[in-house]
């Protein structure tokens, strides 16, 4: 291998995950995650050529999200313009390698935009091994209208982080959460929607009741969560086009809440209170019929699935403090997989099938962690007053979740974190937001 190449990053996603060699498609560029920490990728990404006057502000607009998107993985490092040798003024024209070469970009990034006949944005782009001098993969194109500028610039630098780390991307994705307002005794909630960044936020229901816990559906066009618009906690299904929700029904005399999606989006889990226990329940969307999972005289909820969707993982106090255990999804007999100090909840299994992710109160402090699936090598991620509700990115490399910061104002956040604990960063919203829930791809 070229020497210079010996220099990639090497990060370490997860220091107890097995490595992921992401060689590239036709060239020695790459990242492989594994153990040991240097520095970040160098690359150019310089900006998108305009094939006409209209496509001038369009071309910087994308090139700013792929930058964007792209450094703040930690995995990449952009390098400053004022650095170039050479410019890129035409799509077409050959890359001068050697240039690029010496400011010691390690890829380099081109691209075109251009406005159709119909009106509608074109982005092309290129991505280039710049010391082996060769292109990874082959050229793409993407095309929309000009309010979907930055989603084209998503799904742009998703294939750029595909090709270089050989894992799929996460950018072109949406996080439906509870925005707060207002003071930490009186605060007003309701669920919103924006993209993985922040960006484009939506909200979905106004604040006149209480939600909490919402959840994609595997496509994307639907947002399960609980309600206490009856007065007791209820399972509402909302489509995302339409913002249109309805209640779910449920047995006499239960309260139900914590549900979640299955993988293939036909079934729902949830937890139900019926007098002083709570058990786990599974119910069948097309036809409403309903299956006790669980019916030990304990507290169970927050179920998930595995991505199979085979076994479920959730909390349970049956020990007498709150562990996680997995089980058929069928119900049955219960694994107990959390044995450390301190008490696990909100589990939630990762997309690759191979973590689970969970949150832990341990001698008055609160962490995001990771174990595998049958309890071993845990990790803790983080540790603040009050860190809870963790979510996965649809390529199980990165985690969401929210924190709540200590005193009389309270004030809850979103931050992101990759799982080997590195960076850590706040998700840019315009009020305080807690229950994340990562969507799929779009």
């Amino acid at each position: 291998m070229n020497p210079l190449l010996s220099c990639l990053v090497a990060l370490a996603l997860a220091l107890f995950v097995a490595p992921a060699t992401a060689q590239a498609q036709d060239g020695p560029l790459r990242i492989e995650i594994t153990e040991g920490v240097v520095e970040p990728l160098p690359f150019a990404a310089p900006t998108f050529v305009a094939e006409s006057g209209a496509a001038q502000q369009y071309a910087q607009e994308i090139t700013q999200v792929v930058r964007d998107d792209l450094t703040g993985t930690g995995l990449f490092r952009q390098i400053a313009s004022d650095a170039f040798i050479s410019q890129i003024t035409s799509f077409e024209s050959p890359v001068q390698f050697a240039d690029w070469r010496a400011i010691n970009a390690q890829a380099l990034i081109t691209g075109a935009v251009s406005v159709d006949g119909a009106g509608r944005v074109v982005v092309k782009f290129r991505v280039y091994d710049v010391f082996a001098g060769t292109e990874l993969g082959q050229g793409m194109q993407f095309a929309g209208q000009t309010d979907g500028l930055r989603r084209m610039g998503h799904k742009v630098a998703d294939q750029v982080y595909s090709r270089i780390t050989g894992e799929g991307g996460y950018f072109d994705s949406r996080v439906v959460f509870v925005s707060e307002s207002g003071p930490k005794g009186n605060r007003a909630k309701r669920l919103a929607i924006m993209d993985y960044d922040g960006a484009n936020l939506q909200y979905l229901t106004d604040s006149s009741a209480l939600v909490l816990a919402p959840r994609f559906s595997p496509s994307g066009d639907r947002v399960i969560y609980t309600s206490y618009a009856t007065g007791d906690p209820r399972v509402h299904v909302l489509d995302v086009g339409s913002v249109q929700s309805r209640i779910l029904p449920a047995q006499s005399g239960t309260m139900s809440f914590a549900p979640r999606f299955s993988p293939n989006g036909q079934r729902l889990l949830y937890s139900a209170t019926n007098g002083a226990n709570t058990d786990i329940y599974a119910s069948e969307i097309a036809t409403g019929q309903t299956t006790q999972l669980t019916s030990a005289p304990s507290i169970e909820t927050a179920p998930s699935f595995s991505p199979d969707g085979s076994q479920i993982v959730f909390e349970s106090d049956r020990s007498g403090t709150q562990q996680l255990y997995v089980m058929p999804a069928g119900g049955g007999e219960a694994t107990r997989i959390s044995f450390g100090e301190g008490r696990y909840g909100t589990p939630v299994w990762s997309p690759r099938g191979d973590l689970i992710a969970f949150t832990k109160q341990n001698a008055g402090r609160f962490h995001i962690g990771v174990m595998r699936t049958d309890g071993s090598e845990e990790r803790l991620l983080t540790a603040s007053f009050l860190d809870e509700s963790p979510t996965w990115a649809p390529n199980g490399r990165v985690l969401m979740f929210s924190r709540e910061t200590q005193g009389e104002s309270g004030a809850s956040a979103l931050y992101s974190v990759d799982i080997s604990g590195r960076n850590l960063k706040r998700v840019s919203t315009p009020a305080g937001g807690s229950d994340p829930n990562w969507g799929p791809l779009q």
